[in-house]
């Protein structure tokens, strides 16, 4: 990461609503009429939503044309980054729509319980119980902490 920005950090429990929209903590919110992105991907083999800002979203497009990959597969890089990436921002009240597809693919239901975790410059929107598998694995691997942080 770049950025030394660490705007989302920690996790914090929500709900998502009937329709499929979840209110974002105000510390997270961008300015009004921000353009965030909600990428589809997985962690330790498990569906969940990305939500990028601008700066989040710029910054994976410059590690992709910064790195040692061939021209083609630089392009094919990043259509897979656009396709897989949805334009979204918050509404008046805080709360970001997160598509009724995109959501089911990333198992996370109307009315249900969610995770929004923070990674940094980008924060994650998380199905409650593979949020709970994902810390354990996350918190378990100690073996990896070499700087001594964890």
């Amino acid at each position: 990461m770049s950025s030394t920005n660490q705007r989302y950090k920690g996790f914090k429990p929500a709900k998502m609503d009937p329709k499929f929209r979840v209110s974002i903590q105000p510390s997270w919110r961008p300015e009004a009429g921000a353009l965030l992105f909600l990428l589809f991907s997985k962690e330790h083999g498990m569906p969940l939503v990305k939500v990028l800002s601008q700066e989040a979203y710029s910054e994976k497009v410059e590690l992709i044309k910064g790195s040692d990959k061939t021209p083609a597969e630089k392009n094919k890089t990043l259509g897979k980054l656009a396709m897989l990436c949805r334009e979204a921002s918050l509404n008046d009240q805080g709360k970001l729509l997160v598509p009724k597809d995109l959501s089911e693919k990333s198992g996370i239901t109307a009315d249900s319980d969610v995770m929004l975790v923070g990674r940094g410059i980008h924060f994650e929107i998380w199905n409650k119980s593979n949020f709970d598998a994902v810390l354990e694995i996350e918190t378990g691997q100690q073996e990896d902490d070499d700087l001594g942080i964890f």
